[in-house]
């Protein structure tokens, strides 16, 4: 016989309270699980295959364009898996506005590729975080500025730069040519001046190889076998363009560091010729006050010019480039820029001042920048911490893709998003406007440390050769047969092309 047969009305009373205490734990769990699951509901997406994730639903070669429809079905904020990687994707401008500007904290970090991260190491300032990409960047910025970005000098060296480009395309005497490499060797120069403290000559051998190399380099980024040895580089390093890529890579660093010893010997502290010169003094300042460990290594400078001057490079020439191609599509908009430069500049040489007073020139120029959509995708970010967002949890050190081409074709922000159309940045009175949506170089923390530089080359280089020269589509090639399809690779360039450049001067 126990204590509660004794006591019967204890025995009741325990009972009682006994089956309170266990419905008050049921509620607990129950509304803790409800509320947890409210807290943790993940962005939704696709059903993912065991390894293979989503990737036989994606277009590697267009991989942009599958997340956008994507995003039609599953929302602004969903899941994909590419292999066994989960990544968050955000589709459309007030979405990616909101996580890289308003939630820039949490959205902050870069999420390396394989294929950066074995060059890289964490080291640089494209794809590094923590302290030391906060070091680089504050660096890069103070020093881009230094040697010319936003300032007369370095629009003189543009304009300077313009004419070495007028003769080369002189040569061709109004007959097709590739534009490719006398555009990409001509913005090239500027972040040479820049990074190196000289220009070269477009017939020097190591200097155009090191600038065809870099585009290479980034084209092959962007190839479907290399986004596959990305995601199981056990099966992806036998591919031939993982390969090339490699070598390619090796080449450009062992020209670089050729370059830096050039540079380290004639090094003069007391004048310092551009970007590499200031980090060498930098470095040698820190070492003579006896601190050793600093981010002022030569890893980080060779990592952070690497970068420079591929970014320098690509994204500012291949926009470039889409800007000449589309004045030859499109011949009544290349009138009217011209007729608009005739009538503001006449024959004397653009400049930056110029720009006030050009109104549908300029945004035939950001017009190109939208259309060109040059990098889709924009870099890959990492969440820093655990997140809300939108209603959905997102876990610390996931992978987002801010997916910049549904900003800038976004539909509900511009007229005709997918037609060339510079009124998208006039008003009714034909006064330049540039809309919120506008967001080429990204946003927040990440946004672009060159746009500054990259925007005065665009004007000056667009503005001078539409000064000089008509451009048209080789003989035998209509408007309508020029192709607007973009390249395949890490950044969107035209296809391979010919135009004529007629001199109208």
């Amino acid at each position: 016989m126990g204590i509660l047969d004794i006591f019967p009305q204890l025995s009741t009373s325990v009972s009682l309270l006994g089956a309170l205490v266990v419905l008050r734990m049921v509620c607990m769990v129950l509304f803790s699980g409800f509320s947890s699951q409210a807290y943790r509901k993940e962005p939704p997406g696709p059903r993912p295959l065991p390894l293979l994730g989503n990737l036989l639903q994606i277009d590697l070669k267009r991989p942009y364009n599958t997340l956008v429809k994507l995003s039609k079905k599953h929302g602004s904020v969903f899941t994909v898996y590419l292999g066994p990687k989960k990544v968050v994707v955000l589709a459309g401008y007030k979405t990616v506005k909101e996580a890289l500007v308003h939630y820039a904290d949490e959205f902050g970090d870069r999420d390396p590729l394989r294929i950066t991260q074995e060059t890289n190491k964490g080291h640089g300032v494209l794809w590094a975080n923590g302290e030391s990409w906060k070091e680089m960047r504050r660096f890069s910025l103070m020093n881009l500025r230094d040697f010319g970005m936003g300032k007369r000098a370095c629009e003189d060296k543009i304009t300077e730069e313009c004419d070495h480009l007028i003769q080369v395309l002189n040569k061709f005497k109004g007959e097709a040519f590739d534009t490719t490499q006398p555009v990409n060797y001509a913005v090239s120069n500027i972040i040479c001046s820049i990074v190196y403290g000289s220009r070269f000559e477009y017939d020097d051998p190591e200097f155009t190889s090191l600038v065809d190399q870099s585009n290479k380099r980034i084209q092959l980024g962007g190839s479907p076998s290399l986004q596959l040895y990305n995601l199981f580089p056990w099966v992806g390093k036998w591919f031939a363009n993982n390969r090339e890529f490699q070598k390619n890579t090796d080449w450009v660093l062992n020209q670089n560091l050729e370059l830096f010893k050039h540079l380290k010997e004639t090094l003069n502290p007391q004048m310092c010729r551009g970007f590499v010169d200031a980090f060498l003094v930098r470095k040698q300042s820190l070492e003579e006050s006896g601190i050793s460990n600093s981010h002022y290594h030569d890893d980080n400078l060779l990592m952070t010019v690497l970068s420079l001057f591929a970014a320098g490079t690509d994204t500012t020439a291949t926009t470039l480039r889409w800007g000449l191609l589309l004045m030859a599509k499109y011949p009544e908009i290349q009138d009217q820029v011209q007729e608009e430069l005739s009538r503001v500049v006449g024959s004397r040489r653009v400049q930056l001042d110029d720009r006030k007073n050009l109104p549908f020139t300029d945004a035939v120029i950001h017009e190109t920048q939208r259309v060109g959509n040059v990098v889709p995708m924009s870099l890959p970010h990492k969440t820093t911490r655990d997140v809300l967002f939108q209603g959905f949890f997102i876990k610390k050190g996931t992978t987002v893709y801010p997916l910049l081409t549904s900003v800038l074709y976004d539909e509900s922000e511009w007229a005709t998003p997918h037609t060339f159309n510079p009124a998208h940045f006039l008003d009714r009175d034909g006064k330049f406007v540039k809309p919120d949506a506008f967001m080429p170089f990204s946003a927040g923390r990440r946004v672009c440390v060159g746009e500054g530089l990259a925007r005065m080359e665009l004007f000056i280089f667009f503005t001078t050769l539409l000064q000089h020269f008509r451009f048209t589509p080789p003989p035998g090639v209509s408007e309508e047969d020029l192709d607007l399809t973009p390249r395949v690779g890490f950044t969107l360039s035209p296809v391979p092309h010919k135009l004529c450049a007629v001199s109208c001067m």
